[in-house]
């Protein structure tokens, strides 16, 4: 089932078109936001059955008043045995660093990281472990190696992140997040997709749903 996810943050907001289904995810969304220039964004995602990312496209465009339109885009391809490929590309002058990065820094991550998107934090929480309990029931703490893709720039560099599952609130688990001196403890629903993460995104309920029963995560 594809369920379509809202969240609020800082400035703008995100739509989702997400489907988990037997461990793997695809994702389509769209994002708007103002800083450092306002900019609309396009990604689309896909993993494999162990929720490892195996496909990341980004595209980010705007208008700047000075030097006027400018579009980048990103694609972010990891094979089966780890090797990760960058493909990038800008038009327009806008003052923002170059899209891409160096594909070799990223050797031994698994996921993907799209700034500022509240959606790449299930990877890391739903995948099974070698040994013990997922984090999001509860196992850990667990260290990743993750694409950090900047936005609305596209530049991408490796990030080390650590998740600690910190407790269970009936249908939710909190799990809190650092990286590089940031750190949230972000709530996610039963079903891996963040309910609320601090600074990042909220998630919109309709009040339709709060009267015929809230869907899951539901504040």
């Amino acid at each position: 089932m594809t369920e379509s996810i809202v969240w609020v943050k800082p400035g703008g907001a995100e739509l989702a078109e997400v489907r988990l289904s037997r461990g793997e995810l695809t994702a389509a969304g769209t994002a708007i936001g103002g800083d450092p220039l306002p900019y609309r964004l396009e990604y689309e995602l896909t993993t494999d059955d162990r929720l490892v990312t195996t496909r990341l496209m980004v595209e980010a465009h705007g208008t700047d008043p000075a030097t006027g339109p400018w579009r980048r885009g990103l694609e972010l391809l990891n094979r089966p045995e780890g090797e990760w490929h960058i493909v990038a590309r800008a038009e327009g002058h806008v003052p923002l660093p170059p899209p891409g990065g160096d594909a070799s820094a990223l050797k031994g991550a698994l996921d993907c990281d799209l700034g500022l998107s509240p959606l790449t934090n299930t990877m890391p929480v739903l995948r099974p472990p070698a040994d013990g309990a997922r984090l999001l029931d509860g196992g850990g703490p667990a260290e990743f190696l993750v694409a950090w893709v900047s936005v609305p720039d596209l530049a991408v560099s490796p990030s080390r992140q650590t998740y600690t599952f910190v407790r269970r609130d009936g249908e939710r688990s909190v799990v809190r997040f650092d990286s590089d001196g940031f750190t949230a403890d972000i709530v996610f629903d039963r079903t891996g997709l963040v309910v609320d993460y601090p600074f990042i995104g909220r998630r919109v309920v309709p009040e339709t749903a709060g009267a015929a029963g809230a869907p899951l995560g539901a504040p």
